[in-house]
């Protein structure tokens, strides 16, 4: 079944099975959320394979940011080469600017992630006109701090070599929660490919993130999207991206890279311009700590390296969080991405996936199903070698082994370094069941 009908299939079994506990929903939906964006940094995880693991959850990380206006839309066109910004609502770094200052209101998990409207879409659009280095800024769309779901600004920069797209989004998340450290950290080099990378903490605490990469990691387009991110210690995240294009996607490149420096995009996230805008959010409230997991559930990536061949295999590198695991072998003949997802109480919802060719049932009742099929990342010539398994209790094993160490590259090798025997073996040890 194709990913996209794998998706869709899933999700309305999902439909049909939810509860009305919605404040446990929620929580578990942003949890889910936190771990998509570890995922997304690494981009490993093969699209059927994620289209099954988000069975369950009710949420997930909030993105199109940048994606048109779906607050107030607000266009505009002109020069651009402001001294200062305009004057926003009064309201300091940290202070209460509206409802959403330090010891006001907070958001509540899964709630509107909305101010007062203090500041408006057309604000917004001001305050990014006057922080660009000269040029014109035209078809903006914006929504203010009223507006679901939440604040953002984006347009179409011209500085004379080419237009390019720039987009920034305002929130608030938990300084020293697990989003904040994902929306900052590098991903695996070895695993995403991109030209750079750095995070550092900045005299005043605030974490930043500047990225130089590629809107497609398979560079089936040039199109490049180079982004600054930072977090405050009150937990203000000012998240800017801008591409060699007139437009994320759909549009040829205009340029040969994207017209800010990463210098221009440091000043443009850490600017205190945005401020006013922030204060006027909620807090955000502390993440829940995650308690340990069950004995019951094994930590994915550890029990992955527990299983793998030790004799002739070099790991080049090795990750994952929670249900998900991941490593890239090296037997000195090419590298070889292995993956693994872990989920529980899988029987209902796997009604059907687990029959047909390539299946088998087990003594035990385990339902075992191999596939080999092309990869689906992009990357020429790469195979998707997988062992799927239901376990009677409804915990589900997925192992799966490509002929390369980055989905989204040209295979290395003619075949993934593990066989179907060995990946079956991985994913039917009595290690899963704790």
């Amino acid at each position: 079944m194709p990913f996209e009908d794998e998706l869709g299939e899933a999700l309305r079994r999902t439909g049909d099975g939810f509860t009305t506990d919605g404040p446990a929903l929620v929580e578990a939906g942003e949890q889910h959320g936190r771990r998509l964006v570890a995922r997304r940094r690494a981009a490993v995880v093969g699209g059927s394979v994620l289209a099954l693991a988000v069975i369950g959850t009710a949420g997930a990380y909030t993105g199109g940011l940048f994606g048109g206006a779906g607050g107030s839309g607000v266009s505009g066109s002109g020069s651009v080469n402001v001294a200062a910004p305009p004057p926003l609502p009064s309201g300091k770094s940290g202070e209460s600017g509206g409802s959403g200052g330090v010891g006001g209101p907070r958001q509540k998990p899964g709630g509107p992630r909305v101010g007062t409207g203090a500041v408006s879409a057309a604000q917004l659009v001001d305050v990014l006109k006057a922080l660009l280095p000269g040029g014109r800024l035209s078809e903006t769309q914006a929504r203010g701090t009223g507006d679901e779901p939440g604040p953002m600004v984006s347009g179409v920069y011209d500085d004379g070599k080419g237009k390019a797209a720039v987009g920034v989004g305002l929130s608030r998340v938990d300084p020293d929660g697990s989003n904040a450290r994902e929306m900052t950290k590098c991903g695996d080099k070895e695993l995403l490919d991109y030209d750079s990378c750095t995070s550092e903490k900045l005299a005043d605490g605030s974490q930043l993130l500047l990225y130089q990469g590629y809107e497609y990691p398979d560079r089936r387009a040039e199109t490049k999207v180079w982004r600054a991110t930072v977090v405050t210690p009150q937990g203000f995240m000012v998240d800017a991206s801008e591409w060699n294009s007139p437009a994320e996607k759909g549009k040829p490149v205009s340029r040969p890279t994207p017209p800010l420096t990463l210098a221009q995009m440091r000043t443009l996230v850490t600017s205190d311009t945005w401020h006013p805008a922030l204060n006027d959010l909620p807090a955000a409230s502390p993440e829940r700590q995650a308690a340990a997991p069950p004995a019951s559930v094994p930590d994915a990536s550890g029990v992955l390296q527990s299983l793998l061949p030790k004799s002739g295999n070099t790991v080049v590198t090795k990750g994952g969080e929670g249900d998900y695991g991941y490593a890239v072998l090296d037997d000195g003949k090419g590298k070889s991405l292995i993956q693994v997802n872990v989920q529980a109480n899988m029987g209902d919802l796997l009604q059907g996936h687990m029959s047909g060719s390539g299946s088998t049932t087990l003594p035990d009742g385990t339902l075992v199903k191999l596939e080999q099929k092309p990869g689906e990342k992009g990357g020429a010539n790469v195979v998707w070698w997988t062992v799927d398994t239901l376990r009677p209790d409804g915990r589900r094993v997925v192992v799966s082994a490509f002929n390369t160490g980055n989905q989204n590259k040209p295979a290395t090798r003619e075949k993934p370094i593990l066989t179907m025997e060995q990946l079956k073996a991985i994913a039917l040890d009595p290690k899963w069941l704790g």
